[in-house]
C-alpha cells in the first residue's frame, strides 16, 4: 500500500484493504472519532494561541500588508450575513482568481487562509501574490485571517477555493 500511495494514514489504507463491509465501517468510524480528537485538540490550541497573543502582544495586528494600517482580525467566522467568507489556500491558482473576481465585483468579504500554520508571511504574500488592494484592506472591506480550522468546523463538503455565507443561521456554499 506504501508504494501506491506513501503519504496513507494507516486507518485509511486499513479501511481501503477492508475484508468485509463491516470491517470497513469500523475502520471508517474509528478515522472519524480519530479525525474529530484532532479537530478539537486543534481548536483549542489555537484559543490558546489567540489568548497568548492578546496576553503578549495586546493591540498588535497579526497580519500587515504594506500600506494598510488597520487589518480587521476576526476571531471567529464572520457574523454579519451580507458579508462573504471565502476560504482559500497557498498553491491554488482558481483561489486567486476567485479572490480577483470578488474584489473586482466590490464585494465584501473575509479571507481565511487554511493550512496558514498561523504564519503571517504566507498571508502577506499571498496577498501580494493575489493583488488585494492594501486600500480594501485598511478600510475593513477586506479581512485577511488565519483559518485556523474554521473551515473543517462549518462541515462543508469540497474543494477551495469556497465562498460561503450564512443563511437562516446555517453556513451555506456560494
Amino acid at each position: 500500500m506504501g508504494i501506491f500511495s506513501p503519504n496513507l494514514d494507516p486507518l485509511t489504507a486499513l479501511g481501503i484493504e477492508a475484508r468485509s463491509d463491516e470491517e470497513r465501517r469500523r475502520y471508517a468510524e474509528l478515522q472519524v472519532q480519530v479525525e474529530a480528537r484532532r479537530v478539537e485538540k486543534t481548536l483549542a490550541y489555537q484559543r490558546a494561541y489567540d489568548a497568548a497573543w492578546q496576553r503578549l502582544h495586546p493591540g498588535m495586528q497579526r497580519v500587515n500588508l504594506p500600506g494598510a494600517n488597520q487589518i480587521s482580525s476576526a476571531a471567529g467566522v464572520p457574523g454579519d450575513a451580507n458579508r462573504l467568507a471565502v476560504f482559500i489556500k497557498d498553491g491554488c491558482g482558481p483561489c486567486g482568481q476567485l479572490v480577483q473576481q470578488l474584489q473586482t465585483s466590490g464585494a465584501e468579504f473575509d479571507l481565511y487562509m487554511v493550512g496558514s500554520r498561523q504564519d503571517d508571511t504566507r498571508i502577506r504574500d499571498w496577498a501580494k501574490r493575489a493583488r488585494i488592494d492594501p486600500a480594501r484592506v485598511r478600510s475593513g472591506s477586506i479581512t485577511l485571517n488565519h483559518d485556523a480550522g474554521r473551515w473543517l468546523s462549518l462541515g462543508l463538503q469540497g474543494d477551495l477555493p469556497a465562498v460561503v455565507r450564512q443563511i437562516g443561521g446555517e453556513w451555506q456554499r456560494q
